[in-house]
């Protein structure tokens, strides 16, 4: 993949972390939120129904990070242009990115979907139980996708490489406190990275699934 600006591996992050609820809840509708992925100053975001993991069943929408302007768009921004497009019918399209279907939106005349009350209650609580913090997690999450029913890719950005996304395997059972705990040190392994080109969205990918 293409170097990726410390700007927009802090915004992909806070898209992320915006959006992680939906991977419980819906979009709109029966459409849930199933993946995000991190590339060149846009965010892909990856959706389908509960618990979809294979790539005909999943649909993405490729968004930019910034308006015409050159600002950085908002997180709230990018859930209301998903909501429009999920509501709407898929743009027809030949692109693909990993098997799963692909519209390169054009958000310019794209109509927003109105934020919910529960979208602004989420702002609430958002704002006093995960406060702004000088200090982000560290590495910094920047995209995730389900890669089965036990299995979660993440892609996260490492601190003092320049602008890489490493893509990290791991399993939703098992030890994960320990994991977790773990992780930040076992993705700063040299030796544990090892290319996958069957995605575009990193430039060495972590297994961990059996650690």
């Amino acid at each position: 993949m293409d170097s990726i600006s410390g700007e927009t591996v802090d915004q992909q992050a806070y898209v992320t972390r915006f959006l992680l609820d939906h991977t419980a809840a819906p979009l709109a509708g029966d459409t849930f939120l199933r993946g995000v992925l991190p590339v060149r100053n846009s965010v892909r975001i990856v959706t389908g129904a509960a618990g979809a993991v294979a790539a005909h069943e999943l649909v993405a929408y490729e968004l930019p990070l910034s308006d015409e302007a050159g600002e950085p768009v908002t997180a709230p921004l990018v859930l209301g242009w998903v909501r429009t497009l999920v509501d709407g019918a898929f743009p027809r399209t030949d692109a693909t990115v990993m098997g799963i279907p692909l519209a390169l939106v054009d958000t310019s005349s794209l109509e927003p979907a109105d934020p919910t009350r529960t979208d602004q209650a989420l702002r609430v609580l958002r704002t006093l139980g995960r406060p702004f913090v000088d200090s982000p997690p560290s590495p910094a999450l920047c995209g995730f996708l389900f890669t089965g029913r036990d299995g979660l890719r993440l892609y996260v950005a490492v601190p003092g490489d320049v602008g890489p996304v490493i893509a990290v395997d791991v399993r939703l059972t098992g030890a994960l406190t320990a994991l977790l705990a773990a992780l930040p040190s076992l993705v700063e392994e040299e030796e544990r990275r090892v290319p996958d080109p069957s995605d575009p969205h990193c430039v060495r990918a972590v297994d961990l699934t059996d650690w």
